[in-house]
């Protein structure tokens, strides 16, 4: 096909009603790469930072204390909402995007993607990890005080709190 055939069958395709379908599909599909690839970047850098404080801070507190891994963690957070929200929403975790497709505020087709991007994005980060702080044993791991059956009641509880107030804030018509 030369090009004023191409032309031709262009202009066809934009007089029929079904170009604007096949366009639209396509900036939809585009912009649901960028989506995925936002959510590898937030979880990403989420787990880098968040996992490589907590290690620096095992191995040596006097390079990162407690409250600075803490901090991080609390900041990345707040960075990647604000550097990739506006793209993704920001979700990082499968559970706050199960539990926003739950509440009807994302769509459920999109549901496996962004979970598998957010763990491309989780290993990515702890690969990285692995590599930068090689001598460090245990990279950013936690160990629970209590029984294996504390430690799962505790991480149940404390998932419910995170996804009961992210779910409130960030679904409520009412918040800025």
């Amino acid at each position: 096909m030369d090009r004023r055939e191409s032309a031709e069958v262009l202009d066809q395709t934009r007089s029929s009603p079904l170009w604007v379908l096949y366009y639209k599909e396509q900036y939809q599909s585009g912009f649901l790469c960028r989506k995925v690839f936002a959510e590898i970047i937030g979880t990403y850098l989420l787990v880098f930072v968040t996992c490589g404080a907590a290690a620096i801070n095992a191995s040596d507190q006097r390079r990162v204390s407690q409250l600075g891994a803490s901090i991080a963690g609390g900041l990345i957070v707040t960075v990647m909402i604000y550097a990739i929200g506006h793209i993704s929403g920001a979700h990082m975790n499968p559970a706050v995007t199960v539990a926003f497709a739950a509440v009807r505020h994302f769509p459920w087709k999109q549901v496996p993607l962004y979970t598998v991007a957010q763990f491309i994005g989780a290993i990515m980060g702890a690969f990285t990890l692995r590599q930068v702080l090689y001598p460090i044993p245990e990279l950013g791991t936690t160990t629970p005080s209590g029984t294996d059956v504390q430690a799962l009641v505790m991480e149940i509880a404390v998932t419910f709190i995170m996804m009961f107030v992210t779910s409130a804030v960030a679904t409520d018509t009412k918040a800025v």
